[in-house]
């Protein structure tokens, strides 16, 4: 008797988020995914970043949200081409809907994509969605056991922004702490300490995103 073998979910998502990273790599357009819980300030750390770099990249952006368009409205007040993603209760996105929202942009005019994934700091980690950077916000009200109960999530990203930083006289957050468990779990990870109100350490983050967007794009005719 034949067996028959199909691939699980997981696998498929791996193919397709391989799929997306050719696409992407033909056209020298980087893929930034930005993970956090719900009011972690996702948006806003996108909206900052975006006016420190919109005059030197075209910029897009994917909202991804369970339902809605408020983030989305948002992004496109700056004028910044946006799809809005519903996943109408998944709590992750998968690379099968990026590959298809690809079509709605010129990727041959887009230098960076950002991604606002959906809130949650577990399985969006769980799922490569053919992005070339991995942001993670973990935000002072939030706490700093967060990094050691969901270590997934910061295990694998290249970037981590401790956002809200100007509330740390508020709550009781030890942020060497917090730095000291994302080292336990990754080394090649870069901190930085933020704030998207008041400005703190978003040119540092910046400078960063800018420096990995750079090897990606610096053939790529203007």
């Amino acid at each position: 008797m034949s067996i028959k073998v199909v691939k699980q979910e997981l696998e498929t998502n791996e193919d397709c988020s391989n799929d997306i990273k050719e696409i992407l790599k033909s056209k020298n357009v980087y893929l930034i995914n930005v993970m956090g819980s719900p009011g972690t300030g996702k948006t806003s750390l996108i909206i900052e970043l975006i006016k420190l770099l919109k005059d030197r990249y075209n910029i897009a952006v994917v909202e991804g949200d369970i339902a809605g368009q408020v983030d989305a409205e948002k992004i496109d007040s700056l004028g910044i081409s946006v799809v809005q993603l519903n996943t109408e209760g998944a709590c992750h996105i998968e690379a099968k809907s990026i590959k298809t929202i690809l079509g709605y942009f010129d990727l041959d005019e887009i230098d960076i994509i950002f991604i606002e994934n959906i809130g949650n700091l577990v399985c969006p980690a769980e799922f490569e969605i053919g992005e070339d950077l991995k942001i993670a916000i973990l935000s002072i009200p939030e706490g700093d056991d967060k990094v050691e109960k969901y270590p997934l999530l910061f295990s694998k990203a290249n970037a981590i922004a401790l956002n809200k930083f100007d509330m740390m006289e508020h709550f009781d957050f030890d942020d060497n702490k917090v730095e000291e468990d994302i080292r336990l779990l990754n080394l090649s990870s870069e901190v930085f300490r933020i704030s998207s109100r008041t400005g703190e350490g978003l040119n540092s983050l910046a400078t960063y995103v800018e420096g990995k967007i750079n090897v990606r794009i610096k053939n790529k005719l203007r």
